[in-house]
């Protein structure tokens, strides 16, 4: 990734939302959250990787810090979903 990449503000919410349709697909909540969040024992272990430079480590916590905006609005979806009365089709 180089340096002049402009960031979408739209980009976690886009994310999350396919998430969400998944969800409301019938996919489990708990295994989709597996698959948007990176552990932060990951992370650590990435940092540590010797092999790294600088600039791969700053986006591999940009990569973390967008995670978990996306975990976040996901979550929110989810929980909106679950105080709304039952749609009628």
């Amino acid at each position: 990734m180089t340096g002049n990449v402009e960031f979408d503000p739209l980009a976690p919410r886009r994310e999350a939302a396919l998430f969400y349709g998944l969800f409301l697909r019938g996919h489990s909540v708990d295994a989709l959250r597996r698959d948007i969040d990176v552990p932060r024992d990951l992370l650590k272990k990435w940092m540590r990787g010797r092999q790294y430079e600088e600039p791969f480590r700053d986006n591999l916590k940009k990569l973390y810090s967008y995670r978990k905006m996306v975990l976040a609005i996901f979550d929110e979806l989810v929980l909106n979903e679950r105080h709304h009365k039952p749609r009628i089709q």
